[in-house]
C-alpha cells in the first residue's frame, strides 16, 4: 500500500499534462483500467490479512474516486480549450454591416405582360387563363380549322403521346385563341338559362408553342388574344379599341394604325394590323403587329351561340413583338438568354 500515494501523484501528474482527449483516455488506461495500477491494488486486498483489508480498500476507494474527479475536470478543461478555438475560428463580427439580400426584377416580358392586362383591365375586358396542353378540337377545330386544312401548316407544333376524347393526340397550343374557346363555353354555360347573354369580352394571355427558332421567333413564345362578342360589336369597334391599346401602350399618340385584308380561318373579314410611329428611330417605318378580324360564324357557333344574333372581333398578337418595339429589341433571343446585364436594364 506505501505504492498509493506515488500511483495518485503520477496520475494526477500525467493528467495535467495531457492537451488531447484522447491521451487522456490512454492515460486513464494505464491507471485505471482493467490492467491499471490501481486496479492491481484492489485485486491484491485478497492478499492482506483481515484487519488490514478493510482500511487499506477505503483508501484505495478513495484514491481512485480522486483520479476519476481529477478526470473528469481535465476533460472539461480539454473540452473548453477546444470550444474556445473553435468560437475564435468562426467568430461572428456583430459590428459589421449586413449583406442584404439581392432586390428581385420583374422579366422585360412579365411587366409587358402586367401593362397589357392592365390596359385591358381598365376598358371592361376579363383576364383569362388554362391550360398549355390542348386538345385538337380546341386548339383547331373549334377555331374553324378543321383536319387537313392548309392552314394547320403553319402551325406546326409540338404533340404529346396522351391522347384527347376523339383519340387524336394532345398537344402544345399553337396560341391562346384556345383559352376564347374555353371561356366563351363556360360563360355560355353560366347564363344557358338567361334570356340574352352578357358580353364576352375576355384577353388572354400566356405561353404558346411552334416549330420555329430564329432572330424573331422562339419554339416557346407569349401571345396574347382578345375576344369581344355581343349582339352589335362592328369591326369599327375592333379598330377603335386595338387602336387605343397601342397608342396607350406606347404612350404616344404620334401613332398610326392601320388595318390591310388578309386571311385566317377563324376571323371573316380578316386584317393584319399594322402601326407607324411618328417619332424616334422607327418613325415612318410599317410594322406587322397583330392578326384581328370579325369572329367567323361558324366559331361563334362553336362557342355555343346562334351566329345570326351574336358578332364580335377578335385579335391575337405577340407579346414578344410589343416587348421589343417598346424597349428598342431587335433579337427575341435576349429574352431567354438569362444574361444578366441585358435583364438588370429593366429595373
Amino acid at each position: 500500500m506505501e505504492n498509493l500515494e506515488k500511483i495518485v501523484g503520477d496520475a494526477l501528474q500525467q493528467f495535467s499534462r495531457i492537451d488531447d482527449a484522447t491521451g487522456l483516455e490512454q492515460a486513464k488506461a494505464r491507471f485505471l483500467g482493467k490492467a491499471g495500477a490501481l486496479t492491481n491494488l484492489l485485486k491484491g486486498l485478497g492478499k492482506l490479512p483481515a484487519d488490514e483489508r478493510r482500511d487499506a480498500g477505503s483508501r484505495i476507494n478513495a484514491a481512485k474516486d480522486r483520479l476519476e474527479a481529477a478526470l473528469a475536470q481535465r476533460r472539461d478543461a480539454l473540452a473548453q480549450v477546444q470550444l474556445d478555438a473553435r468560437l475564435a475560428e468562426e467568430a461572428l463580427d456583430v459590428t459589421l454591416p449586413g449583406r442584404g439580400a439581392g432586390r428581385g426584377r420583374l422579366h422585360p416580358l412579365t411587366r409587358t405582360q402586367d401593362r397589357i392586362e392592365a390596359i385591358f383591365r381598365s376598358i371592361g375586358f376579363d383576364i383569362a387563363d388554362g391550360p398549355e396542353i390542348e386538345t385538337d378540337w380546341n386548339n383547331f377545330t373549334a377555331l374553324n380549322n378543321p383536319e387537313n386544312h392548309p392552314a394547320r401548316s403553319m402551325q406546326d407544333t409540338f404533340y404529346v403521346e396522351n391522347k384527347d376524347a376523339d383519340g387524336r393526340p394532345l398537344l402544345l397550343r399553337t396560341h391562346t385563341s384556345p383559352m376564347q374557346v374555353r371561356y366563351a363555353r363556360m360563360w355560355v354555360e353560366q347564363f344557358r338559362h338567361a334570356a340574352k347573354v352578357p358580353p364576352i369580352k375576355v384577353i388572354a394571355p400566356g405561353r404558346t408553342y411552334r416549330v420555329d427558332s430564329d432572330a424573331t421567333h422562339s419554339p416557346m413564345f407569349h401571345q396574347v388574344e382578345g375576344l369581344w362578342i355581343d349582339e352589335d360589336v362592328s369591326f369599327a369597334d375592333l379598330k377603335g379599341v386595338y387602336t387605343d391599346f397601342l397608342r396607350r401602350f406606347f404612350e404616344t399618340e404620334e401613332l398610326e394604325v392601320r388595318f390591310r385584308p388578309s386571311f385566317f380561318p377563324f376571323t371573316e373579314p380578316s386584317a393584319e394590323i399594322d402601326m407607324a410611329f411618328g417619332a424616334g428611330p422607327n418613325k415612318g417605318q410599317w410594322l406587322e403587329i397583330s392578326g384581328a378580324g370579325q369572329v367567323h360564324p361558324t366559331v361563334i357557333r362553336n362557342f355555343g351561340l346562334d351566329p345570326e344574333k351574336y358578332i364580335g372581333f377578335a385579335f391575337g398578337s405577340g407579346i414578344e413583338r410589343l416587348a421589343m418595339l417598346r424597349y428598342g429589341i431587335h433579337d427575341l433571343r435576349l429574352f431567354y438568354d438569362g444574361d444578366l446585364r441585358f435583364l438588370q436594364q429593366f429595373a
